[in-house]
């Protein structure tokens, strides 16, 4: 019956900085702006298949959130920090443990890397690696979860 998720909004301090973030940023593309609610539209992947709705709030009626961007595996392992940094985002992992390489979460499995919107909202690349999900073996780094595929008979 439940397909999917079709569609996330977040509310933000400053639209117009949030449209420069989300489409000029992270690549997005605007399908919709209205003036008067102050609120803009963007398709993630085709048009029409999943949304992403921004509403402009005053910042005392703005909770932080978080929500994740499906990505290739592989672009998130080898480009997604450079995607980052050239757009002056820091980046982490979802250890926070000080480094910038993304992270498995081996009972899943996949990959992933966190970042912030302009508002603080908690945002992530994620991609779903092969193979059976390990959940004994906790969130790991990519290296390490090679290393326990190479064991698997």
């Amino acid at each position: 019956m439940i397909k999917g998720l079709y569609e996330t909004h977040l509310f933000v301090e400053n639209l117009q900085r949030s449209i420069d973030f989300y489409g000029k940023v992270l690549g997005l593309k605007q399908c919709h702006y209205e003036e008067e609610r102050r609120v803009a539209f963007f398709w993630i992947g085709k048009d029409k298949q999943f949304m992403l709705g921004l509403w402009e709030k005053p910042k005392e009626e703005i909770d932080v959130r978080h929500f994740a961007f499906e990505c290739e595996p592989d672009w998130i392992l080898n480009e997604s920090v450079n995607f980052l940094k050239s757009r002056n985002l820091k980046c982490r992992n979802f250890l926070n443990d000080g480094t910038e390489r993304p992270m498995v979460f081996a009972w899943m499995p996949a990959i992933a890397i966190y970042f912030d919107d302009p508002d603080g909202h908690s945002l992530e690349f994620i991609g779903i690696l092969d193979g059976e999900g390990k959940p004994e073996n906790g969130i790991i780094s990519y290296d390490r979860w090679i290393e326990l595929e190479k064991d698997v008979p």
